[in-house]
């Protein structure tokens, strides 16, 4: 009978080191799919979450000035019955509108470039929708048209100023540091050219020779001759890509055309 032999000390311990390096290996690439599957969740609700919010922006403007007071054949006595324009304006609202942008020698606090408040009815009387861009965050406000109110301060408060977009970084060389601003512009040159402030909101006026860029437009430059507006949102994700520690971001756009054709 042949004697039995097994495997030598030396042997096994080949084996096992065989396989831990196999098994680190498999970790490895188990840890790198890990990481590229929450970086990529992370982009993927990233633009979700602007998609969303680009849509519900178009939605309002779209019908913005609606009812217009060309709707009625006896125009109400209370203002706030119906929309003066398509977006509302301070200093001096419904008195002496303001000139939209700054280029045209602007004088509006809002309609801006990360400021718009939407003038509509959403089947509960005429509304002021405003949309604000203060840090980071971009807030949406909804409030009651009133015959005497200033649009701005009533849709400026605390208890009707919602969360609406976080990580909004068009204007991300004012909020955050110089680290991470360069950071950002040596990873996404072409989003922000010239190293400036990125407007969210851009707007084309009604003139006598055609739609025209408002700040353009001269004494047609006014909120109330507002057709369309260019709406474009950099949104950053909430954690670094968890492979290279760099900063994501995304830049999605939309156009709003008012629909109402009684302004």
């Amino acid at each position: 009978m042949r004697n039995a032999r097994g495997f030598t000390i030396l042997e096994l311990m080949i084996a096992t080191a065989i396989f831990l390096v196999i098994c680190a290996a498999m970790f490895g690439l188990l840890q790198l799919s890990q990481q590229k599957y929450a970086s990529e969740t992370q982009l993927s609700g990233a633009f979700q979450e602007t998609r969303l919010a680009i849509d519900q922006i178009v939605r309002d403007f779209n019908v913005s000035g609606y009812p217009g007071v060309g709707l009625f054949s006896k125009v109400p006595g209370d203002s706030s019955q119906y929309a003066l324009g398509p977006v509302a304006w301070d200093p001096n609202y419904a008195v002496n509108p303001c000139l939209v942008g700054t280029a045209g020698g602007g004088t509006c606090q809002t309609p801006g470039d990360f400021d718009l408040i939407v003038e509509t009815d959403l089947g509960g009387g005429v509304s002021w929708i405003r949309y604000q861009l203060i840090g980071t965050t971009m807030y949406r406000s909804v409030v009651s048209k009133t015959a005497t109110g200033d649009p701005v301060n009533l849709t400026s408060t605390p208890n009707v100023m919602v969360p609406f977009l976080t990580n909004v970084m068009n204007n991300v060389m004012n909020t955050s540091s110089a680290a991470q601003f360069s950071q950002i512009t040596a990873t996404y040159p072409s989003m922000f050219p010239g190293g400036v402030p990125q407007p969210i909101f851009k707007y084309t006026c009604d003139t006598p020779a055609g739609p025209q860029p408002c700040p353009t437009a001269g004494s047609s430059g006014v909120p109330g001759n507002i057709r369309d507006v260019d709406v474009n949102l950099i949104v950053m994700t909430r954690q670094p890509d968890m492979q290279t520690q760099i900063l994501k971001l995304v830049e999605l756009s939309g156009r709003g055309h008012r629909l109402n054709p009684s302004q």
